[in-house]
């Protein structure tokens, strides 16, 4: 099984707006500052962002490249339909892409969504009550964060749609076991 995401049909480049370049610039800078955290796991987590004014399309890591190794120009402009624009030989990850494409198409005000495997968000996520209220720290994300249980790769529409459902208007899930999702207005945010 391939986790590569290799569309047929790609659609036309477009030139890049104002807009996007900075966008780009500030994703990129996301995808480094997580790296040199630790929060990276390698090639399979993953940032992106909503382009703006261009409904459905977002940007992504292209699958190989580390966090560390992401530039502006190297994120990949990809829509909810897997639809990569430009002619460049590139892939995404498809768990990353089923991912990042619900939450997107269906969440109007998640402009970034994060993905991540970090081991602190695995080590919550792991505990039968999740993340319990009993510091100023924790306090701060009471009744805020949604868990979903884990269900393998999320390679299949009805596990991104309950993945979805477990999210509901929460901007953070925990996935037991698996890691952390956390939706933002911005990239900053």
């Amino acid at each position: 099984m391939s986790l590569a995401l290799a569309p047929a049909n790609r659609l036309p480049a477009s030139p890049i707006s104002a807009a996007e370049q900075a966008l780009r610039i500030d994703l990129a800078a996301a995808y480094r500052l997580a790296a040199r955290q630790g929060w990276d796991d390698l090639i399979y987590t993953h940032i992106t962002a909503r382009v703006p004014g261009e409904d459905g399309a977002f940007l992504i890591n292209p699958f190989g490249l580390r966090f560390d190794e992401i530039t502006a120009s190297s994120l990949v402009k990809i829509n909810i339909h897997g639809q990569i624009y430009g002619d460049a030989d590139v892939e995404v990850n498809a768990i990353g892409f089923r991912i990042h494409a619900t939450v997107h198409a269906a969440r109007h005000d998640a402009h970034c969504v994060m993905h991540l495997h970090n081991v602190n968000a695995i080590a919550v996520s792991a505990q039968r009550d999740g993340l319990l209220p009993v510091s100023q720290h924790a306090m701060r994300f009471y009744e805020q964060i949604a868990y979903h249980d884990y269900e393998g790769l999320s390679l299949t529409e009805p596990e991104s749609q309950r993945m979805l459902e477990s999210l509901g208007k929460h901007q953070a899930l925990l996935l037991r076991n698996h890691g952390s999702l956390i939706c933002g207005r911005s990239v900053a945010e």
